[in-house]
């Protein structure tokens, strides 16, 4: 078997607009032994790739309007054709994801794939590039949400926004240039992890090895890619590599608990080079497990390339709870309310109950009963309408100083006596 021909199989499907572009970028490499594979919504963007197999996933005619910008749309159109993915991942070894997250399709297919591809059997990496921040917090958000479903569904997701790649371009890059660069990086990430298991060299990480790495962790990855030549390359290359925007200075390898490094040169790598190159990267990796491989091709000889990913662990299962109404299925939304009861009654037989500024409603009353309590009440507001204030017990006990003067008769009534005493009326 020829050496450039990698032990085991690998498949690159480029998902979306964004997806195929940078798939396009890695076809110029002609990686020997890699199947190449284009998935969209839109037939259109198939025409002119260059892919030897291209995937158009249709919709079924009740489902209306295009699901192009919408990532939901996406996802359900990518579910409707699970058996199709399914197919195209069969036997193969590993699967690499390319995709921009933020629309419609690669936000919504990726998860999906990788899905398909896992239960396939397949080792599943994802590189995919995050929005600007010009793009608008809808988009942002959109692919927030799509990251985390790729996590939990992909053994290693390696995320690149494209806010970082402001850093390494000027004011007169074009648009066009910046894409370009930004589709670059990402194959360089491919290219150089596809380098670490097709090239036999002083030092190889087995397939095994590396499946158990992602597949332990599958937490954030970020990854860099640095090349020099002439004689001083293994100090320039170094330099290169921290300067990369993706590691922070430093900061990234020393914040991660796995770091894996691929050198890759011609016949005239010296161990010298190797060991200089390692001693750096590992005083940067104060505890991390750091795995390298050092692959020999004869295009680098003089030269020197080096591709890093470095694995943060995380936790990656989004729960149910915590995602919006319209992200979970019916079967999801029973089940999260199937646990919230259970930890109610949990929390009851532990004696704990949450503080409530609310008192519960009283319980259903039987009909008998409700209509004895209005009788009643209508027996109450009956006897308090009869209520009134009783005539008060005035009486003169003096006149004072007319007290032995005659009273004062007028048809037959004294005059002196007040009317409402002499008319008997109460005083209300």
């Amino acid at each position: 078997m020829d050496d450039s021909t990698p032990a085991v199989s690998v498949k690159i499907f480029g998902v979306g607009t964004a997806g195929i572009n940078i798939l396009e970028q890695i076809a110029k490499s002609a990686l020997p032994g890699v199947a190449l594979a284009a998935i969209n919504t839109d037939a259109k963007s198939l025409a002119t790739s260059s892919a030897t197999e291209k995937i158009v996933l249709e919709t079924k005619p009740a489902r209306g309007a295009s699901p192009n910008g919408d990532p939901k749309r996406s996802r359900a159109v990518a579910e409707e054709n699970l058996p199709k993915l399914k197919q195209a991942c069969e036997g193969v070894d590993v699967i690499f994801i390319l995709a921009g997250l933020g629309g419609g399709a690669g936000t919504g297919i990726s998860p999906v794939l990788a899905q398909a591809a896992r239960e396939s059997g397949a080792l599943v990496l994802a590189f995919v590039a995050m929005p600007f921040d010009l793009e608008g917090n809808r988009r942002l958000k959109q692919a927030q949400q799509g990251l985390e479903h790729l996590k939990n569904t992909a053994d290693g997701v390696i995320c690149l926004p494209n806010q970082e790649i402001l850093k390494l371009i000027d004011e007169k890059t074009s648009v066009v240039e910046t894409f370009s660069i930004l589709n670059g990086l990402l194959a360089e990430g491919v290219s150089g992890v596809w380098r670490l298991m097709a090239r036999k060299g002083l030092i190889e990480i087995h397939y095994t090895d590396l499946c158990a790495l992602l597949r332990e962790r599958r937490g954030d990855s970020s990854f860099a890619t640095a090349e020099a030549a002439g004689a001083t390359r293994s100090r320039e290359v170094m330099d290169k590599l921290f300067a990369h925007p993706m590691l922070d200075g430093g900061k990234t390898l020393a914040e991660s608990d796995a770091v894996l490094v691929s050198l890759t040169g011609g016949p005239d790598l010296t161990m010298t080079e190797v060991h200089r190159v390692m001693e750096h990267i590992n005083g940067k990796c104060e505890r991390a497990q750091v795995i390298m491989g050092a692959a020999i091709d004869e295009a680098f000889r003089e030269r020197l390339a080096i591709t890093l990913i470095a694995v943060r662990r995380g936790v990656i299962h989004v729960e149910k709870s915590e995602l919006p109404e319209e992200e979970q299925s019916p079967a999801e939304a029973r089940a999260t309310s199937s646990d919230n009861l259970t930890n109610h009654l949990l929390n009851q037989e532990n004696g704990t109950r949450p503080n409530s500024r609310f008192v519960p409603p009283a319980p259903e009353m039987p009909q008998a009963k409700m209509e004895q309590l209005a009788a009643r009440q209508t027996r109450s507001r009956k006897t308090a309408s009869k209520m009134r204030q009783g005539q008060l017990p005035l009486e003169i006990i003096s006149k004072g100083r007319f007290d032995k003067s005659e009273p004062t008769i007028h048809k037959g009534e004294d005059l002196d006596v007040p009317t409402y005493i002499r008319r008997g009326v109460a005083l209300n």
